[in-house]
């Protein structure tokens, strides 16, 4: 291998945000990643200046960030990502700059229906719930975070919260010395904010292309039962082998592009299918994924399905270990959260999975079915 693939990832997302400063958590992570750091401008362009790759993402309940690089540059750029993280130097100007751009990209959110659905599905699943808030915050929200808030952040972030650190390549780098910046001591516990129930609307179909969510709360990280919902997304999925895909494009010729997942947090999961039809058949796809669901709690899948299903999640963990950037990314996440990745161990789980187990989860989500729609009709 002459690449190596790095991850930093930390135990806090935008669920963590305070309510009057929702976003924090986004806007901290575009600091980190353009902020000068020793002699170089940015982390993010002194990688790509020696060819290779940064990135970085805020999701609900973490944040990562992450590095591809030549191997000869590993220990460099592994000390300068623990650095500009941990040790960020940017001043008022940056902010400023760096608020713009998230205010652009919100922006770009806010004008794509299949991104809004999804903050709109979230937001009626986790009503009134960290869990339900958009992760980037809103332009009003982005706009009133003042520099200390992103200094307050940035100290609970990387004193009181759990890091891991992964490395996939050829050798491991030195850190020591850059890990000395970090704050000792035990890492702060997340209050977890109770559920409320979940939020029904009427279903208003626009004049135009939409977007539609379609699913419901599911099984949360770290329990057995998660792997059941991911079973039932591989069979609800885009793949041609599933029951969904076999009844909205080739039986009715209902949609082209759809998608679905299964995300685990600490307190619920999230199941959904993502689907994008013209509005006039809108009405139609719903029927017809909540018939599969229907189909599947009571009678589970057929053993070819199922065998179908078991495959394609654990071919894509295959993958996964196989891509290092990936793995180094399912390596820090697990860690961080508390629960070691391992690919041997996450394709019994799911291997194990049976039409019983998926039939419970279909019914799990047809009990509390949400559905939401965007764009939203305008009259």
């Amino acid at each position: 291998m002459r690449t190596a693939s790095i991850c930093l990832a930390v135990d806090m997302g935008s669920r963590d945000d305070p309510g009057a400063a929702s976003g924090v958590a986004h806007l901290l992570e575009h600091l980190l990643m353009a902020s000068p750091v020793r002699d170089e401008p940015s982390l993010a362009e002194y990688v790509e200046r020696t060819g290779g790759r940064a990135n970085a993402e805020t999701g609900l309940d973490r944040m990562l960030f992450q590095c591809q690089v030549l191997a000869e540059d590993l220990a460099e750029v592994a000390d300068l990502l623990i650095r500009a993280t941990i040790t960020p130097e940017y001043d008022d100007t940056i902010l400023a700059a760096e608020r713009a751009v998230v205010l652009r990209e919100l922006d770009a959110a806010a004008a794509d229906p299949a991104d809004t659905v999804q903050d709109a599905f979230l937001a009626a699943l986790f009503p009134d719930h960290p869990l339900g808030r958009p992760v980037g915050g809103t332009p009003d929200s982005v706009r009133g975070i003042d520099p200390q808030a992103v200094r307050d952040h940035h100290a609970l972030m990387f004193g009181g919260r759990r890091l891991a650190f992964s490395v996939v390549g050829p050798k491991a780098p030195d850190i020591d010395q850059a890990r000395s910046a970090l704050a000792p001591g035990l890492p702060v516990a997340r209050p977890l904010a109770p559920l409320g129930a979940v939020r029904h609307q009427e279903i208003r179909w626009p004049e135009e292309y939409s977007w539609v969510s379609i699913g419901g709360r599911s099984a949360a990280a770290g329990t057995p039962e998660r792997s059941r919902f991911e079973i039932l997304a591989a069979l609800c999925g885009a793949s041609p082998f599933s029951p969904l895909y076999r009844a909205l494009r080739n039986e009715h010729g209902l949609a082209y592009s759809f998608q679905s997942w299964h995300r685990g947090y600490a307190e619920a999961g999230a199941w959904r299918v993502l689907i994008g039809t013209d509005p006039d058949r809108g009405p139609d796809v719903v029927q017809v994924v909540t018939a599969i669901l229907r189909d599947l709690a009571e009678r589970g899948p057929s053993d070819e399905d199922l065998d179908a299903a078991h495959r394609q999640v654990c071919g894509a963990l295959v993958f996964d270990t196989e891509d290092p950037l990936e793995h180094a990314r399912r390596l820090a996440a697990g860690a961080v959260a508390g629960a070691p990745f391992s690919a041997d161990v996450d394709m019994a789980q799911l291997r194990a999975v049976t039409a019983d187990d998926v039939a419970r989860a279909a019914q799990h989500i047809l009990r509390d079915l949400v559905v939401t729609v965007r764009p939203e009709p305008t009259r």
